[in-house]
């Protein structure tokens, strides 16, 4: 899901973004969308969607009742939505988001958060060190890699992984990250003309391919 980093962490949504819609499909008004939620059986269930511009400012969203949806391949559905009942209707919709309510989201497990909330929280090691503050959320298909910006390490990307990302306390504003060897490059402040610190973008290569990713950003 497109992370919204213009949002402050106590700022609550109305709206959360579950899909992109890619195309027509038939000549009948069916829509092909690429799936952005973690729970994509939710289409079954929904009567009403909304469908905006942009996935960063759901602000001229348009409602829609959903007729039926399907699962078509690996992160695709086929949607059907009342009102949209030819090609030539579907295909002015090509490109839009999806959006749901936020009271029609699925329900969080105790340790799960939405990713809009991670965006502002400060990121800490165990010990206290600032790292920064999370500006962003990238998903790069084997788990979510979390954007921290700040004075000491100027940009930092953290996997969303339960060995590096130990907690997140949304009420207090804080992420505990232990981040592994090598993952933060020298602080801006402290580096020699003799060092070669690591790039800001790094991250282990051993990440993208792990099986620990952090159960606390479903949507």
């Amino acid at each position: 899901m497109p992370s919204s980093s213009n949002r402050s962490k106590n700022e609550s949504p109305r709206y959360l973004v579950v899909a992109k819609v890619l195309r027509p499909h038939g000549i009948r008004g069916e829509l092909a969308v690429q799936v952005m939620t973690d729970y994509p059986d939710r289409f079954r269930d929904l009567g009403t969607i909304y469908l905006g511009d942009s996935a960063e400012q759901p602000t001229k969203l348009r409602a829609y009742q959903l007729e039926s949806a399907r699962p078509d391949k690996k992160l695709h559905w086929l949607l059907r939505l009342q009102g949209v009942d030819d090609r030539t209707m579907a295909e002015l919709l090509r490109e839009r988001y999806v959006y749901v309510s936020l009271a029609d989201a699925v329900p969080l497990a105790d340790d799960e958060v939405y990713l809009f909330q991670v965006i502002g929280l400060q990121a800490e090691t165990p010990s206290g060190e600032i790292l920064g503050q999370v500006v962003d959320v990238m998903e790069t298909g084997a788990n979510d890699v979390f954007v921290l910006r700040g004075d000491r390490y100027g940009e930092v990307l953290i996997p969303a992984i339960s060995s590096v990302v130990l907690s997140i306390d949304v009420s207090a504003g804080r992420m505990i990250v232990d981040p592994l060897p090598g993952l933060l490059p020298d602080a801006t402040n402290d580096v020699d003309d003799d060092d070669n610190p690591a790039s800001v973008n790094s991250v282990d290569s051993d990440i993208s391919d792990s099986d620990e990713s952090f159960d606390s950003t479903k949507i």
